[in-house]
């Protein structure tokens, strides 16, 4: 079965937003590259940017969210645009309702999370980064 994770571009605040997400998942970060650590005659990194994240991953269970900054030499990302959302499966109701208080806390929520007529719990919202999200948990299926 393939794995999918998620990768978010930033404008500069990939460590802030990532670590935001580590204080709300746990875990330690697997990855951190600077783009100075990259850098090279044929690849100069102004000096305000060479701290900047060129990638950065936080495991969480099997998967993993990796981010990174965009130079302003390479534009910038559009953070109201429309992405995808990242779906998260809670293997708990207290699992669904901490992952949903900790990552939309300064954030917009679309729809809170509450207990559906089938039983199942979800909510949609989009965290002060501007990275949209679902939490969800099915009691009947859990983990799915």
């Amino acid at each position: 079965m393939a794995q999918i994770n998620p990768h978010i571009n930033f404008n500069g605040n990939a460590e802030e937003a990532l670590n935001f997400y580590k204080s709300v998942f746990g875990g330690e970060f697997s990855k951190i590259i600077r783009f100075k650590d990259i850098a090279s005659e044929e690849f100069p990194i102004p000096d305000k940017e060479a701290h900047k994240i060129m990638h950065i991953a936080l495991p969480i269970k099997q998967n993993f969210l990796f981010a990174n900054d965009i130079l302003e030499i390479m534009g910038r990302v559009n953070e109201n645009e429309n992405r995808s959302k990242i779906a998260i499966t809670a293997e708990s109701k207290e699992e669904a309702y901490k992952l949903f208080n900790g990552l939309s806390a300064g954030g917009q929520i679309e729809m809170p999370i509450d207990e559906n007529p089938d039983g199942t719990y979800f909510a949609m919202f989009r965290d002060k980064y501007g990275i949209e999200w679902m939490v969800k948990f099915d009691p009947k299926h859990k983990g799915e």
